[in-house]
């Protein structure tokens, strides 16, 4: 029998101490208290908080008023705009769960999604509606007759040729603008009477399975927006680049952590280095998130494409990769000082902050970057952060060189994915989420990531981070981006190959000799069975949020066939 938990009292929770927790509030009290301050900034189009309050409120009503509530799911297929901003209240605020889908996608994928996640509304900028219609075309063409078509909701932008508006009006689809008429700018929306009711609903990238539906509380995302501003430092009122893309983890909950600080949103339909140093010259910029291959893209950008010094210092949040130091480096040279922090969809994002200390300003600037390029410790909002032996559960030694698997616990982990019992089942295993990511802890505590479990390369029976050997390579004064891979060998069962992309200007008309040499400089800077056996050149393959496709490039290794014996 274990022990009963006695309180001193037997107060109960009653309507005035005890409310569900949602993100949704903070929208209401930034209308409160600064009405007048920009929100949302658009090209051309600016937005008060006022005003986004009222538009989010005449969304969920225009939603509400056509059954669109609790039970049912709104997809937007849209890049950064204001529209994908509000419908992160909007959506909820009517009752239904938001799917924001990722534009890079193709239409099978899409039609997927749709099907899976059963949604009834799509909201989609002017620019992919051929997109989705084709995507919906896919999905009733499967559904043989039994099917239902999607309420249309086409996203005007006049940064877009406007034929594609039209096709899209004449296909029967309402203007966004007109939608939001049909709603109450003062409708009374209620937020969940149970935190635990789902608010997003976001798919994995699934490279070689179906993708995976993430459903996310409004608990965990109260939770997040919160821990975000925290963790980070952001002042009241920031100024908040999108580069991210809001699809992607709604933005790693960032929409509504600047609802809470009341911050000014700047908008970005597409991201380049240009675009990003001209934003933070004009608009006052201080805080943008972003995945090491944007990071890589503004520091090597050509001196017309950038403005530096910078005014002031800009904050720069990273994840979804592994930034190799080296760009660390060179992003702190330019004057951005950058956050490192690390987690999944299923974790609402980042989850994990590689929390600078103080001790650390006394080292020379490429040990620091060393020390910021580990993925760290739990954020405030996470109860539960471990590295662990996969056999046994139990915590790995502390000691930077043990590997285990990287596992989450607490109130940032998913409510578990749509429909899919087995996968909720590994991924719950005892009792915490399973990330599949491989990994050390530090003598400090702190975590670091060597790999996702299928990308350690086993050669001779040694197994390799293919993390670490990109690290160096990253060194390389050609390299532009670089992918590691397990390639089949004669003698010792696999051996590293990197895939190269190079930097513009270097001169490739002799590969042979820059492959030798980016293979000599490997030998010199790590242990000889590490270093790449081959070298390939060439775009790498990437995902629709910007990650390289290790899995084709490990197919592409495997069909050059096995390196031969060698006496290196």
């Amino acid at each position: 029998m274990g022990i009963v938990e006695r309180d001193i009292d037997d107060l109960p929770k009653n309507p005035a101490n005890y409310t569900a927790l949602t993100p949704l509030g903070f929208l209401e009290r930034a209308a409160l208290v600064h009405p007048t301050r920009k929100s949302v900034i658009h090209g051309s189009l600016t937005y008060t908080w006022q005003d986004t309050y009222r538009r989010c409120r005449r969304l969920a009503s225009a939603l509400d008023k056509r059954a669109v509530t609790f039970g049912s799911t709104v997809a937007v297929i849209a890049p950064n705009i204001p529209a994908m901003y509000e419908a992160h209240f909007g959506v909820p605020m009517s009752g239904a769960v938001l799917n924001a889908v990722n534009i890079r996608l193709n239409a099978q994928t899409i039609a997927f999604l749709l099907g899976h996640s059963k949604s009834s509304v799509i909201m989609v900028d002017q620019e992919f509606f051929t997109l989705a219609e084709e995507a919906v075309k896919i999905l009733a063409e499967k559904s043989k007759g039994n099917f239902l078509s999607p309420l249309f909701i086409v996203i005007a932008d006049e940064n877009c040729d406007p034929k594609t508006l039209q096709y899209a009006l004449e296909r029967g689809a309402i203007e966004y603008e007109k939608f939001l008429e049909t709603g109450d700018p003062d409708f009374a929306w209620k937020p969940p009477e149970d935190e635990w009711h789902s608010i997003a609903l976001g798919y994995t990238s699934g490279t070689t399975a179906s993708p995976k539906g993430v459903v996310l509380h409004h608990r965990g995302a109260y939770l997040m927006a919160l821990s975000n501003a925290i963790i980070w430092g952001m002042q009241e009122g920031a100024v908040y680049l999108w580069t991210l893309p809001l699809f992607h983890c709604n933005g790693w909950c960032f929409a509504w952590t600047l609802a809470a600080i009341c911050g000014t949103s700047i908008c970005l339909r597409q991201v380049t280095a240009k675009v990003i140093y001209s934003a933070i010259d004009n608009l006052g910029v201080t805080h943008f998130c972003a995945a090491p291959v944007v990071l890589n893209s503004i520091v090597n950008a050509q001196k017309d494409e950038t403005v530096l010094p910078l005014r002031r210092t800009v904050h720069v949040m990273t994840a979804g990769a592994a930034p190799p130091p080296s760009l660390l480096f060179a992003m702190s040279q330019r004057g951005f000082r950058v956050a490192h922090t690390y987690g999944l969809s299923e974790t609402y994002g980042p989850s994990t902050i590689c929390a600078w200390k103080s001790e650390w300003d006394s080292l020379p600037p490429e040990a620091q970057a060393r020390m910021n390029a580990r993925q760290g410790v739990r954020y405030v909002a996470l109860e539960g952060l471990d590295v662990v032996n996969t056999h046994n559960m139990k915590p790995v030694l502390a000691d930077g060189r043990t590997v285990g698997e990287i596992v989450f616990r607490g109130n940032v982990v998913m409510k578990g994915y749509l429909k899919n019992p087995k996968a909720n089942e590994e991924a719950f295993a005892n009792g915490w989420f399973h990330s599949g990511d491989v990994g050390v802890k530090h003598p400090d505590g702190y975590i670091e990531v060597k790999d996702r479990s299928k990308d350690i390369i086993i050669s001779g029976g040694e197994n390799i981070s293919s993390v670490e050997v990109e690290n160096v390579l990253y060194q390389h004064p050609a390299i532009f981006e670089v992918s590691v891979v397990a390639r089949p060998d004669e003698q010792w069962g696999e051996s590293p190959c990197a895939f190269v992309s190079l930097k513009p200007g270097v001169d490739t008309s002799d590969q042979h000799r820059l492959a030798e040499d980016i293979m000599k400089f490997s030998r010199a800077k790590m242990p000889g069975y590490w270093a790449p056996k081959s070298v390939i050149f060439g775009p790498l393959p990437k995902t629709a949020t910007g990650k390289i496709q290790k899995h084709l490039l490990r197919a592409k290794a495997k069909e050059m066939g096995p390196m031969k014996k060698s006496r290196l």
